[in-house]
């Protein structure tokens, strides 16, 4: 059976769940009996406690978008070292990178990333990665309109015009940020969910059942001689192995998880199945379209949407391919009002103005949506281009912020430092080589790159010890409580 490279690197995923998941559970120090966000600050909307299960599917498509589909599709043109980043990617920094996200909001009060940037990088990051998390999420949430809209006015053939369908989501979205999380997410989001995975888990059977040619990791088979890996391979594939867009959706879950232990399922676990789903949809890319030649010539004539309708038609037939494409067309919808929904918490938090009453919500829902309506008319071509870099920068600073805790907690720092630093490496060598960035040689922004890292790593352990001596506060200080 020619599969052994993608059936071993999903057993791979899956174990690392269950020790190198552990061992940073338990590095951290789970407290069982501290009192939850969800309880000390409840209040109906964004906190309030609901079960591990709803919480880790809720998670799940927060984080899910279309990363873990088009990300890995157009990863596979690098080859079988898509698998390669996507199983250590995953278990050593995207599930860590969401564990502690998920895990130190919670000590601090369901904070959100700019928050936390603000309490353990400073207070200058607190302004800077704001106004930069709203603009990603703004901008995420604008396209995560239109792009699940072209996909249902496609699917129903025109029957439906265009502009009605983007209102229709525009609507939904609304409700689902200004509602409280249980009234509409926390209903919905299990049914998506297991549409997602279903589909997931029929197309991934029948590649291995039906025994499809798999392309094998091999030193040979690496990679084709066109595409270089480094920078690009880590800014392709984000979403199913690190996604800093993750970092601005776990604070979410944060405010409605019951006990700290749960946290691993939620956080690291879901990020584990999100790097299954990208497997999946990797190996099918390789697989069913002879190679990187024909896999390019059909995202040059249709884009990732018509990959992904070929993959489910392929393998489930046209019925249940059909579910299968639904379960795709969720992903986005179900990132899109998330990221509203975080983009009206982190304003609030910022602004700190209550979000209990609804006016309050819609103070500053209104102008959300209304920038967002306006995006829609401008062509996204160009400001996307910018989005992986974003993504990616975005993941660094929540590592570095992990990285602090864990230094000041006196703990191993190493599991965030070494991912964060390696990304920011990858991200200034992209910045500097690339078009839109400074245009330098790879050779030169290799050399520059590295002392920029070099330079600014040095700068975290400076600042580090400083706040490690001050014995800066590490948690927001609750009365114990045993969660039921």
């Amino acid at each position: 059976m020619n599969m052994y490279t993608f059936i071993i690197s999903i057993l791979l995923l899956i174990l690392g769940y269950f020790t190198y998941g552990k061992y940073i559970e338990k590095m951290f120090g789970v407290k069982d009996t501290r009192a939850t966000p969800a309880y000390v600050n409840h209040d109906g909307v964004d906190y309030l406690p609901m079960s591990t299960n709803k919480n880790s599917l809720i998670q799940l498509l927060n984080i899910a978008g279309v990363g873990p589909i088009f990300g890995p599709i157009m990863g596979a043109l690098y080859g079988p070292v898509a698998f390669l980043w996507i199983v250590l990617g995953c278990i050593f920094a995207g599930a860590v990178h969401d564990y502690l996200t998920g895990m130190i909001s919670i000590r601090n009060r369901g904070a959100h990333l700019p928050e936390l940037a603000g309490k353990f990088l400073g207070k200058v990051m607190k302004h800077v990665v704001n106004a930069f998390a709203i603009l990603l999420l703004v901008l995420v949430g604008t396209v995560f309109v239109t792009s699940p809209a072209s996909l249902i006015h496609n699917l129903m053939n025109g029957a439906v015009s265009l502009p009605i369908i983007t209102l229709v989501i525009f609507g939904y979205y609304i409700l689902a940020t200004l509602l409280p999380i249980d009234k509409i997410i926390g209903r919905f989001y299990p049914l998506f969910g297991a549409l997602l995975l279903i589909s997931s888990v029929g197309v991934g059977g029948v590649l291995i059942f039906q025994q499809v040619p798999i392309p094998e990791l091999t030193l040979a088979n690496m990679h084709p001689d066109n595409l270089p890996i480094f920078p690009l391979l880590f800014l392709t594939i984000t979403c199913g192995a690190l996604s800093g867009f993750h970092a601005t959706q776990t604070p979410i879950i944060s405010r409605t998880t019951q006990n700290e232990k749960q946290g691993r399922k939620i956080f690291y676990g879901m990020m584990i199945a999100e790097g299954i789903i990208a497997m999946v949809w990797a190996a099918a890319a390789m697989s069913l379209f002879n190679g990187p030649v024909g896999l390019n010539e059909l995202l040059a004539t249709g884009g990732t949407g018509l990959v992904v309708s070929e993959v489910a038609v392929a393998t489930l037939g046209a019925a249940v391919g059909t579910l299968a494409v639904l379960g795709v067309i969720v992903l986005p919808i179900t990132s899109g009002d998330t990221a509203f929904r975080s983009a009206r918490m982190i304003i609030a938090d910022y602004i700190k103005l209550s979000q209990v009453k609804i006016n309050k919500r819609l103070v500053i829902a209104i102008p959300l949506f209304i920038i967002s309506i306006a995006l829609t008319q401008i062509d996204f071509n160009i400001l996307w281009r910018y989005f992986s870099w974003a993504n990616q920068a975005t993941a660094v600073i929540a590592l570095f912020v992990g990285a602090m805790y864990l230094y000041i907690a006196r703990k191993n720092y190493w599991v965030a430092l070494i991912p964060g630093a390696f990304m920011l490496y990858t991200t200034t060598v992209y910045i500097l080589n690339a078009e839109i960035g400074f245009r330098m040689s790879m050779n030169m922004s290799y050399i520059v790159g590295a002392v920029i890292t070099a330079v600014l790593v040095i700068i975290f352990f400076s600042a580090a010890k400083k706040a490690r001596a001050e014995d800066m506060p590490l948690e927001v200080d609750v009365s114990d409580y045993k969660a039921a």
